[in-house]
């Protein structure tokens, strides 16, 4: 189920600066300038999704965390953690010139067999779409929106 969100709305909030040429976005969570590619703009607009319309507390978000998967390195675009300090929700995104497709879910999956979150999302900007996973029972559902914040 593909979900209805309009993640520019959220563009006037952004911070943007330019410096020596480049474009660079300020991320509210890593409290750093981030320079400003199509998959950067899209994670700081979910990012801020997250914290206006979701109210998910900032401190809980981590942006581009890294992980090893099948001794590589890899980095997840936006986890945000329960109050246990557990991945709660894992949201991967793609440029919007990227089709969501099997394989960008096997993407998250595969990022989430060391995560374990209940929750996965995956989003391009043009499509979205989140499910909730049961680990023990081996299946997911799609959602019709977002988790609300425990």
């Amino acid at each position: 189920m593909q979900l209805e969100i309009d993640f520019l709305q959220f563009q006037p909030q952004l911070r943007l600066q330019q410096a020596e040429g480049k474009n660079y976005v300020f991320d509210p969570v890593r409290k750093k300038l981030i320079l400003l590619t199509p998959e950067e703009l899209l994670r700081q607009l979910v990012v801020h999704f997250l914290l206006v319309d979701m109210k998910y507390p900032i401190q809980k978000i981590r942006v581009e965390i890294g992980i090893m998967l099948h001794g590589m390195k890899r980095r997840c675009d936006i986890v945000v953690f329960d109050d246990s300090i557990k991945p709660w929700l894992l949201v991967e995104c793609k440029s919007p010139k990227v089709r969501i497709s099997q394989n960008t879910f096997e993407q998250a999956a595969a990022y989430n067999l060391q995560l374990q979150v209940p929750f996965l999302a995956v989003t391009n900007g043009l499509s979205t779409f989140c499910c909730a996973i049961d680990h023990e029972a081996r299946n997911f559902k799609f959602l019709e929106q977002f988790p609300e914040w425990i």
